[in-house]
């Protein structure tokens, strides 16, 4: 199993649970969904982000997208894109994901020793 993540606002989490189907903000705006490796969450966060409250940190089965995924280059680095919408079986966990006192986002704890 290889695991990617995605930061979505949880209202949209909750809508896609109805639906069976996630979009986030950027499917129609820029045709894919942006997702992180573990390395990439808190770079994301913190330049994406800041500042916003009710997040959820979705880890995403990647085996189990049916739609395309590609590594793609941005910021010096390659970030994993979802081509189509996000069928929600393909989400394993959801953990909340805020922001730190100091306003920045830390990986959640889980996720600390396997980076």
């Amino acid at each position: 199993m290889t695991v990617i993540f995605h930061i979505a606002k949880s209202q949209q989490w909750e809508a896609a649970k109805q639906l069976d189907s996630y979009r986030g903000d950027t499917l129609d705006s820029e045709g894919f969904i942006h997702c992180s490796t573990i390395p990439q969450i808190t770079r994301s966060a913190n330049k994406f982000f800041v500042g916003q409250t009710g997040l959820l940190l979705l880890w995403i089965d990647s085996d189990k997208v049916q739609a395309e995924v590609k590594y793609e280059p941005a910021a010096g680095d390659f970030y994993p894109h979802i081509y189509g919408p996000l069928n929600v079986d393909a989400v394993v966990k959801v953990v909340e994901f805020a922001a730190g006192k100091d306003g920045k986002f830390e990986l959640p704890e889980e996720l600390r020793d396997v980076v």
